[in-house]
């Protein structure tokens, strides 16, 4: 209590408008709760506005039936690029016409090409369905950061395509679990704004199960993106496609989407490297083998030793089944491959290693042998970008300590690599208008922490060099 005859105090000259502004804030949070938009797990995707036809057209092809003919059966189809090596590029696409040579003529004026690439071919039957001619051409050396103009087979239209640029900045899109549906086109057209050096996929592209006409409608799809900008995939449980006794897996996949395994030192296609502007990339396969004793093992280990975090100061692990999910959805699917490849990455200092297979998004803490741990690998499961089976929502509570951000929702991700020492990544909720940025973080590479160097000692680097 003041006492008897004291001045009344009187508020700040800049009470008023420090007031007005949180009246403003309370407005706006209020406004946000009573319009239903909340983020994270509390988050619940409205249902997609049908698209009219889709459906019914799906549902009128017979399962294994030949797609249908271009309007030129020797017209390149299903046009996409990725890298093949250190300043090169592959160009895949199919055509009807078995006669068409394998050959991408290309320069940097449109339609003046000053060189020209020969490449391979290749076709493969499955039950009642026969593929088209699938091409393979690699094509360079290219110059970094520079857009290429190129046609394909001699004929046709006239595509384009930028390359990586050779140092940072570096701009990555990220998206899993892709499919054929609303979904799928509403992330792509999101991607398609973004400004962006090259996408990643860890598994499950086409969801054709066996359908192999759908292989050919995904390629249609995803061609106006796919032949612009590389695109790097690894395989996810529905590219296997095999039948016991009859088909061996992948068949399909390896046939159309080549990746630069033989460039990188692999036996597989399942497996590979690439390096691009500072970053050294590893897709591995969740679904051969990865114990000790298996090729993909050794061929990691290997590929690990001889990574210069000098030259390639960020590393970044892609792979189809995540190994830290808190997910109801295929718990503990990623244990065992865990067990066996987690010491490896670790003692290679991962920074990040992103999954898919569970349609939902999730974002760890730096973690390792189920724990936070600070030099441990950032875990970022991003199977949301559009499949037809529905979405993952349901997630084990409590939340574990290494959960930092989880939601049921379709979207995808852009990692925008700054410099040698900090990364942006965000996660763009898929709301049918427009890309909404749910998830914001930066994150710090390891190569240049004390983590870094208290590996230095011979004991520590045991794991990676020893037979």
């Amino acid at each position: 209590m003041e006492p008897p005859g004291a001045a009344r105090r009187r508020p700040p000259a800049m009470a008023a408008p420090a007031l007005l502004t949180l009246l403003l804030l309370l407005l706006t949070l209020a406004l946000s709760s009573a319009s239903g938009a909340p983020v994270g797990e509390d988050y619940v995707r409205p249902p997609a506005r049908p698209r009219a036809g889709q459906r019914k057209a799906l549902l009128g092809l017979f399962p294994w039936s030949k797609k249908k003919a271009s309007a030129s059966a020797s017209d390149p189809q299903q046009v996409h690029i990725s890298l093949s090596g250190e300043k090169h590029m592959r160009i895949t696409w199919v055509t009807d016409d078995n006669s068409v040579p394998s050959v991408v003529d290309y320069g940097t004026k449109s339609n003046a090409y000053t060189s020209s690439s020969n490449g391979e071919s290749t076709s493969y039957s499955y039950l009642m369905y026969s593929s088209g001619k699938i091409h393979h051409v690699v094509i360079g050396p290219l110059e970094d950061n520079t857009i290429y103009y190129y046609r394909c087979g001699g004929r046709g239209s006239e595509f384009q395509l930028k390359t990586p640029p050779s140092q940072f900045p570096l701009s990555l899109a990220v998206v899993g679990d892709l499919g054929q549906t609303s979904w799928t086109t509403s992330t792509l057209n999101h991607i398609k704004q973004c400004e962006y050096d090259m996408l990643l996929l860890p598994g499950d592209l086409s969801y054709a199960d066996y359908m192999q006409h759908l292989w050919d409608s995904f390629g249609e799809l995803v061609e106006p993106l796919a032949s612009t900008r590389p695109w790097m995939v690894t395989q996810g449980n529905h590219e296997k496609e095999r039948i016991p006794f009859f088909k061996s897996g992948f068949q399909s996949y390896n046939a159309r989407w080549k990746m630069p395994y033989e460039e990188s030192g692999s036996t597989s296609n399942l497996y590979y490297s690439f390096e691009v502007a500072g970053v050294h990339v590893i897709m591995l396969g969740s679904y051969t083998d990865y114990d000790e004793s298996s090729d993909q093992y050794a061929w990691l280990k290997s590929d690990l030793a001889n990574i210069d975090r000098k030259r390639t100061p960020w590393l970044v692990v892609l792979l189809h089944v995540p190994w830290y999910n808190s997910n109801w959805a295929h718990q503990g699917e990623g244990d065992s491959m865990m067990s066996a490849m987690e010491p490896l990455l670790h003692a290679a200092h991962v920074d990040i290693i992103i999954s898919g297979h569970v349609h939902a998004y999730e974002r760890t803490e730096r973690v390792y042998k189920g724990g936070v741990n600070p030099c441990g690998a950032v875990h970022i499961t991003i199977g949301d970008g559009g499949n037809r089976e529905g979405l993952a929502r349901r997630y084990h509570n409590p939340k574990p300590l290494w959960s930092v951000f989880r939601e049921a929702s379709f979207g995808h991700g852009e990692l925008k690599i700054i410099n040698s020492t900090h990364a942006h990544w965000t996660w763009h909720r898929n709301d049918d208008e427009e890309p909404v940025r749910t998830d914001d973080v930066w994150i710090t590479s390891l190569a240049g922490s004390q983590c870094v160097q208290d590996s230095s000692s011979p004991e520590f680097r045991k794991i990676l060099m020893s037979p």
